[in-house]
């Protein structure tokens, strides 16, 4: 197969291909889903419990750099953002997270498998777009990112699910090393946070000039000057932390993740002085924070949330209101698609957690298993859907 052409732009044409999507597709008057704000008062969780669940989940001032000290300067930072269920348990529990506010949490975040009924309604009429976070959505979390595997029974949801929908994977992790897990050649494929798409040319109407490889199907790098500089922070991340036993700095081509869940607590903050050492001399990547992670990305203005909008735009959806993106994901990266959701008024956000956190989902799933259940729930509720059409055109 021929070797696809590289798009690059510049961070200024990134940013106008971004207001363009975010002014497109208003869609008033269409079926919206309630995007809940944080609660403020005795109605949700109480103030104290949301800041601890903000603290707990994604670490305080989670979206700057780990350069400047302060919440994002050591070891408590990394507590903080990357805990255990006991730890997140229990510091809710220090907080005054009863089980009336967990309710109350899981009120404004209802089960998607409990709603089913009314998530599949506000569709009538509408093209459903699949959305997917990899890691933690369609497979477990586990100690070793390069051992998460999805499950056959899982693979074999999403494939269903694409031939009904329109279907993108949006990961962190390397676009190549996502479809090396997933192993569906029509799905569209959104890696290192959306900075690296790319999707089944036979799909593709994209109306992007710029998105468009021949042959290919979209392909858009939005970061590609970066890579140089990606690659040498990667082997500079690779040496300074060699001596750390654990330490593991991953390649996902257009940023680079410093995976930290097999290292001793009592080596974190060497870890962290390490890589802040390492990224003071690059001022065109930022740091930021996950669960047992750090990562290093370009300053570019890009995320999950614009390679959303940058795929309904290539979908031909991009100005119309018979569309009902859905998203599904775990992780703080994947909050920047919900609040696109949440901007347009339009989608179905969907966070996978066991536990309350700060969130602007519609609706929640408690695991993989879930997630399954709901895909395939989706999938038997387009085929009677269309079943029923027939029937009704032979009645006819």
């Amino acid at each position: 197969m021929a070797k696809p052409s590289v798009v690059g732009v510049s961070e200024v044409g990134v940013s106008a291909a971004a207001a363009h999507a975010q002014a497109a597709c208003p869609c008033a008057g269409g079926t919206m889903f309630p995007y809940y704000p944080p609660p403020r008062g005795a109605g949700g969780i109480s103030a104290a419990v949301r800041r601890k669940c903000l603290q707990v989940e994604l670490g305080a001032g989670a979206a700057g750099p780990l350069l400047g000290g302060g919440a994002w300067g050591g070891v408590e930072s990394m507590r903080a953002s990357s805990p255990t269920h006991a730890r997140a348990a229990a510091a809710l529990a220090a907080a005054g997270a009863d089980g009336g506010e967990r309710a109350a949490w899981a009120a404004r975040h209802p089960s998607a498998l409990g709603k089913f009924e009314e998530i599949v309604a506000a569709s009538e009429g509408k093209r459903v777009v699949m959305f997917l976070d990899y890691y933690g959505t369609l497979s477990p979390i586990v100690d070793d990112p390069d051992a998460a595997f999805m499950s056959e029974t899982m693979r074999m949801a999403v494939r269903s699910v694409a031939k009904h929908f329109p279907t993108a994977i949006v990961s962190g992790r390397c676009r190549d090393k996502v479809f090396g897990f997933v192993k569906l050649a029509e799905l569209y494929y959104a890696g290192s946070h959306g900075m690296d798409i790319k999707g089944p040319a036979k799909k593709a109407s994209s109306r992007h000039a710029k998105a468009k490889a021949k042959g290919s199907g979209v392909l858009f790098q939005p970061a590609s000057e970066f890579l140089p500089m990606i690659e040498e922070v990667h082997e500079r991340l690779a040496e300074a932390t060699r001596c750390i036993p654990g330490a593991k700095v991953e390649n996902n081509k257009f940023c680079v993740s410093v995976h930290f869940r097999r290292v001793d607590e009592k080596m974190w903050g060497e870890l962290s002085e390490a890589v802040k050492g390492v990224l003071r001399e690059y001022p065109k990547l930022r740091l930021t924070q996950g669960r047992m992670v750090f990562e290093v990305r370009p300053t570019i203005k890009w995320d999950k949330g614009k390679a959303l909008e940058f795929l309904l735009e290539s979908l031909g959806f991009a100005d119309c209101s018979n569309v009902l993106p859905v998203y599904i994901g775990d992780d703080r990266t994947d909050e920047d698609a919900f609040k696109v959701l949440r901007r347009r008024g339009q989608g179905v956000g969907i966070l996978v957690s066991k536990h309350p956190k700060e969130t602007s989902a519609s609706y929640s799933l408690q695991e993989p298993a879930e997630v399954m259940e709901f895909l395939l729930r989706l999938v038997e509720w387009k085929r009677l859907s269309r079943a029923r059409l027939r029937l009704q055109a032979i009645r006819v």
